[in-house]
C-alpha cells in the first residue's frame, strides 16, 4: 500500500497532463445527441461496484483465516503443554520361559518348617504323614536382623528359593506346624522380592532384608487352610531411568480337613507359591506429545498464513488499480460533458 501511494503522490502532475490532454482531445470531437445518454457510465459503475464488493469480501475471508490460524497456533502449544504435564501410563508384556527365582522370605515366629518341595504341573501329591517332619528339598536361608521401623526389635526370617520354570508351572509348596499359641488367630507373615540370588550374593544380607521389607508389601497365610499364592512381576521404570520391581499376586485359600486320628491342638499351616503366568509386566509413563509434529504444525500454519498476507496484498493492489480506474474514467466523462 506504501509503495502505490508513493508511486500516486510522485506523479499528480502525469495524472493532471493526462487529464488535461484527454480534455484536449475530448474538446475536440463532437459526439452524436445520442450517445449523451447511453448505458455505459452505470454499467462500469456497477461493475466497479461488483468487484469491489468481492475485493471486500475476499479481505475479510483472509481475516476470518488469519483468525482460524492464530487459534490453531494457541490452541496446538495449549495441547503440548498439557501433554507434557500429564504423561501416559504405557504397559507392555514380555513373555518369558524361565523367571530369575524370587526369594520369599517368611516369619514363622514359633511355627517350624516341616517340608518343603518343588512340584511340576500344578501336581501336589497327598501327604502321607501331616504334622510330621518330612523332606525339605528347597534352598533356604535363615537370617536374624532389626526391625528397620522401630530398630529395637529382632526379627527372624526364613528366606526360601521360589519356583522358576513357568513353563512347567513349577510350585513351591511349604508345610509349617505350630504346637502351641497365645493368640486367637494364627497366621505367618510373609513377603516376595524379586531376586533370590540377590539375597545370597549380597554381604549385607541384614541389610538387604531391611531394605527389602521397607520397600515390599508383606502378606499373611492362616493355619488350618491351604493358601495357594499366584504371583506376577511388574516392573515399573522411574523418570529417572531406575526400575522397580514389584509383585502382584492372586490368593485362593482352601480348607484343610485334617485325618489325622486322634484330636490335636497343635495347628498346621500349607502355603502353595506358583507363578500366574509367563508375562513380566512393564510400567513405564509416556509423554505422547511430540515437538516434530507440534513443529511441522506450526510450519504449515504460518506458510499458510504467509500465503494469505500475499493474496491479501495482491487484492489489495488490485483494489487500488480499480479505484484508480474508475475515478480516471469519471474524470473523462466530466469532462467530455462539460
Amino acid at each position: 500500500l506504501s509503495e502505490d501511494v508513493e508511486r500516486a503522490s510522485e506523479n499528480p502532475t502525469e495524472e493532471r497532463e493526462g487529464g488535461m490532454e484527454v480534455h484536449e482531445d475530448s474538446s475536440s470531437v463532437i459526439l452524436p445527441d445520442g450517445e449523451l445518454g447511453t448505458t455505459t457510465p452505470s454499467l462500469r459503475f456497477s461493475k466497479t461496484c461488483l468487484k469491489n464488493v468481492f475485493s471486500v469480501i475476499l479481505l475479510f475471508i483472509y481475516l476470518l483465516l488469519m483468525a482460524v490460524a492464530v487459534f490453531l497456533v494457541y490452541q496446538t502449544i495449549s495441547d503440548f503443554r498439557e501433554k507434557l504435564k500429564h504423561p501416559v501410563m504405557s504397559v507392555t508384556y514380555k513373555e518369558v520361559s524361565l523367571y530369575d527365582a524370587p526369594g520369599i522370605a517368611l516369619y514363622p515366629g514359633k511355627a517350624r518348617l516341616l517340608s518343603c518341595k518343588h512340584h511340576y504341573y500344578d501336581h501336589i501329591p497327598p501327604l502321607i504323614n501331616p504334622g510330621q517332619p518330612g523332606d525339605i528339598e528347597c534352598t533356604t536361608q535363615r537370617i536374624n536382623y532389626t526391625d528397620p521401623f522401630t530398630n529395637q526389635t529382632m526379627k527372624y526370617a526364613l528366606v526360601v528359593q521360589g519356583p522358576r520354570d513357568v513353563k512347567k508351572r513349577e510350585l513351591v509348596f511349604l508345610q509349617f506346624h505350630l504346637n502351641e499359641t497365645d493368640q486367637d488367630f494364627s497366621a505367618i507373615d510373609y513377603l516376595l522380592f524379586s531376586s533370590f540370588q540377590e539375597f545370597v550374593s549380597s554381604s549385607e544380607k541384614a541389610k538387604f532384608m531391611k531394605d527389602c521389607e521397607s520397600s515390599y508389601s508383606s502378606w499373611k497365610f492362616s493355619a488350618g487352610f491351604r493358601t495357594w499364592v499366584k504371583m506376577s512381576l511388574v516392573k515399573t521404570k522411574e523418570e529417572d531411568g531406575s526400575e522397580t520391581v514389584e509383585f502382584k499376586q492372586e490368593t485362593s485359600v482352601v480348607n484343610y480337613i485334617d485325618q489325622r486320628t486322634k484330636p490335636r491342638s497343635d495347628q498346621l499351616f500349607f502355603v502353595v507359591f506358583e507363578w500366574k503366568d509367563p508375562f513380566i509386566q512393564t510400567v513405564q509413563d509416556i509423554i505422547t506429545a511430540n515437538p516434530w509434529n507440534m513443529i511441522a504444525l506450526l510450519c504449515g500454519i504460518f506458510l499458510a498464513l504467509f500465503k494469505a498476507a500475499d493474496f491479501a496484498k495482491l487484492s489489495v493492489k488490485w483494489m487500488i488499480k480499480i479505484r484508480r480506474r474508475h475515478l480516471k474514467r469519471a474524470r473523462q466523462v466530466t469532462n467530455h460533458i462539460s
